[in-house]
């Protein structure tokens, strides 16, 4: 994989569900944009993950989704996850987070976890999401996606190291799903699950379409 810049998303290409939604008043309040799900509606490959963070307004371009209203657009992770699809042959993959907006921390500028009401507030443009692009596999980038994702069917998630790279079949829309780890941790937990970096890619690709 190489560092080289991905595709920036087209703002055309953002899936809208609910203009404007105000269902949790206090992301409502925080938020500079709602993080819209983008990419080709006709994906093989959902990517998810937990929700946008604060990003950085000041950057040139990848100035995250609470900026620029397009999920997975930070410079750090928004990258590093593209870069990482692109690199196993599914440029055109889907982007989207389990919840659409920035969940600011009591100190203002970090994010923290969506509560669990803010969740389920979200879970239905995540489902309405998944009903159109009807993807073949679905990519959970972390713990918090994870477990966002098995809920469909019922299920809980017992261990989250364990279950990275394991697929799953989600009967709830005809998918499976397909844990990685967070981008965030991805250099530290990589060599603590017996990968290297070009393994770790390999092994990806192999349970993709």
């Amino acid at each position: 994989m190489t560092d080289a810049d991905p595709l920036f998303p087209d703002a055309d290409s953002r899936f809208v569900v609910e203009s404007d939604c105000k269902r949790c008043p206090a992301l409502a309040a925080c938020r500079n944009r709602i993080s819209w799900g983008n990419g080709s509606r006709e994906a093989d490959v959902f990517v998810v993950g937990e929700a946008p963070g604060a990003g950085e307004p000041n950057a040139d371009r990848w100035r995250g989704g609470n900026h620029t209203g397009l999920a997975y657009t930070t410079r750090h992770s928004g990258r590093r996850v593209r870069r990482l699809l692109a690199a196993v042959g599914h440029p055109d993959a889907y982007y989207t987070n389990a919840v659409k907006c920035f969940p600011r921390a009591e100190d203002g500028e970090t994010n923290r976890e969506p509560t669990a009401e803010e969740r389920a507030n979200c879970r239905a443009h995540l489902e309405t999401e998944l009903e159109r692009v009807e993807p073949e596999v679905v990519v959970a980038t972390g713990k918090h996606a994870t477990k966002t994702m098995l809920a469909f069917d019922g299920k809980s998630l017992d261990g989250f190291v364990d279950s990275v790279l394991e697929p799953v079949e989600l009967d709830a829309f005809d998918a499976t799903l397909l844990p990685v780890l967070h981008p965030s941790y991805q250099d530290v937990w990589v060599s603590r699950l017996g990968y290297s970096p070009a393994e770790y890619e390999a092994a990806i690709r192999e349970r993709l379409p």
